[in-house]
């Protein structure tokens, strides 16, 4: 794998004398979450107008495959409760997540959101090339068909 293919997160383990033991970085993100207070819209949004697989569903969260990766959309106030065997987590307010997209995608994703019933919150051209296509799910997060040309993409 190269360091193109790496999320840029270093960690060095030293000894007292400075000597490096070990250089690491993390491979790719397995795991990004959203929160929805109603899951089975999440269901629905995500599994019939993305397209996306559901892997699991429980009262806590849904899981959705995404690519090389998995998309978690949990409830909340499941979620931030403490005291459960995962560490609590949650968020207030909209979260933001992009998916990468061809022109061609974009506006083939477009097509089918306007189809579904999803306005378009905005289209943004880049500096960089290409243009990002900008709705919302259900919940109210941010969601985004992006040109891999943002960041220095084309991986």
């Amino acid at each position: 794998m190269t360091t193109r293919e790496r999320c840029v997160v270093r960690l060095d383990f030293s000894t007292q004398d400075g000597d490096v033991l070990a250089m690491m970085s993390a491979p790719r993100i397995f795991e990004s979450v959203l929160y929805a207070d109603d899951l089975a819209a999440a269901v629905t949004f995500y599994r019939d107008v993305l397209g996306l697989e559901l892997i699991s569903s429980i009262e806590l969260m849904v899981v959705f495959r995404c690519a090389g990766g998995v998309l978690l959309i949990f409830d909340p106030k499941l979620s931030s409760a403490e005291g459960r065997d995962i560490p609590a987590h949650g968020t207030s307010g909209a979260g933001h997540l992009a998916f990468a997209a061809s022109d061609a995608e974009r506006e083939e994703w477009k097509r089918r959101l306007t189809e579904a019933g999803v306005p378009v919150e905005a289209e943004i051209d880049w500096k960089q090339g290409g243009r990002s296509l900008y709705f919302r799910d259900p919940a109210g997060n941010s969601l985004e068909f992006a040109p891999i040309t943002l960041w220095g993409g084309g991986w």
